[in-house]
């Protein structure tokens, strides 16, 4: 047991020197989904007396925009703050959002599906500049974390999602960083682990695997961002030399070097994904978690496409492991794909 105890400390502590955290505002979950419904429903019943508006930008991942509506149906307010054209939120317009009563915003650090970058260390001075105590503001940012330096002081944040898969870790472990001082009532309850604000016997398999593989991410960042920053332009201008009518969502400039989301205009992307999947060729026509919803895309709705083009859309990812070689094998079949869809595209001569 103790042995056990002490493995479960050393992830603890190692991770929170990665983030910049102390090891006790560390709180270990199930998942990224978890820690982001601990942050936000935990938030909002510790400060309901303090006020019930809440503040979530239109593009969060799923745990976050369905947390708050859930929230909303036991009475909470909630402001659905917009992005731009490319992704991005207005830090101006997210401030004038803010009432008295606001206690959370909400605002991912990388969205999942497009790739783009918010402006979170800007967003947060400002908050405090203008208001002392609340709002508290959460990020998500487990995308962020494989290529993009997390630190929770100097985002200036009071919670913080991150998550163990997205840094090759083993999947059921995520966690939530709890600045000192912040109050969350757990969803959880039970036998008082994780400082009794997530109950259940912690798995010291999936804990000491998530410490191991962040620790491993963060040693390779630098070097990975820059590898994955070249293959991506390399990509975009090969993929624009073959295919002139192709569109790339997002920002280009504010965005993670591991993610290409691209529009193919008149054809299903489902039918591209289906024969690239004949090759061995992994796309997906959205984000991970939602990757077999044949819905519009609510993130490529939120930026404004043309709904005629949302289903033409695919999100090309990269990672540790992929190279030069496959992303070759990739423009050399896509194209082959693109043209013999278009040929078949009763649109593609409008």
């Amino acid at each position: 047991g103790r042995r056990s105890r002490k493995a479960i400390e050393d992830a603890r502590t190692s991770i929170a020197q990665i983030i910049g955290a102390k090891s006790e505002e560390i709180i270990f979950t199930g998942s990224g989904t978890e820690a982001n419904n601990m942050a936000i429903a935990g938030v909002a019943r510790a400060y309901k007396d303090k006020g019930n508006h809440i503040i979530v930008s239109n593009i969060e991942h799923k745990s976050n925009l369905e947390a708050v509506h859930a929230l909303e149906r036991d009475g909470f307010s909630v402001s659905i703050l917009p992005v731009n054209s490319k992704g991005i939120i207005d830090v101006e317009e997210c401030l004038e959002l803010i009432t008295d009563s606001t206690i959370l915003i909400s605002v991912m650090l990388v969205n999942n599906e497009i790739g783009t970058i918010q402006p979170i260390e800007d967003l947060s001075v400002k908050i405090r500049q203008n208001h002392k105590g609340l709002p508290l503001f959460h990020v998500d940012a487990c995308q962020a974390i494989t290529t993009l330096s997390v630190n929770v002081r100097a985002l200036g944040v009071d919670l913080l999602t991150l998550n163990s898969s997205k840094v090759y870790g083993p999947n059921g472990v995520g966690l939530l960083y709890k600045k000192a001082g912040v109050k969350i009532e757990p969803l959880v309850l039970g036998g008082g682990q994780e400082n009794n604000l997530r109950a259940g016997t912690e798995s010291v398999p999936l804990i000491v695997g998530f410490a191991k593989a962040l620790s491993i991410t963060n040693e390779k960042r630098e070097f990975e961002y820059k590898r994955l920053k070249v293959l991506q332009e390399y990509l975009r201008l090969e993929l624009k030399k073959k295919i002139p009518q192709i569109l790339f969502n997002g920002d280009q400039v504010a965005c993670v070097p591991s993610v290409v989301h691209i529009t193919i205009p008149h054809i299903e992307g489902e039918s591209i994904l289906m024969m690239l999947d004949s090759h061995g060729i992994c796309v997906s026509t959205g984000s991970a978690c939602s990757a077999t919803d044949l819905r519009s895309s609510y993130v490529l709705t939120a930026i404004g496409q043309d709904p005629e083009l949302i289903h033409g859309s695919l999100r090309v990812s990269m990672g540790r492991f992929t190279t030069k070689k496959e992303i070759d094998y990739f423009l050399e079949k896509f194209p082959k794909v693109v043209s013999t869809l278009t040929r078949l595209s009763p649109l593609s001569e409008l």
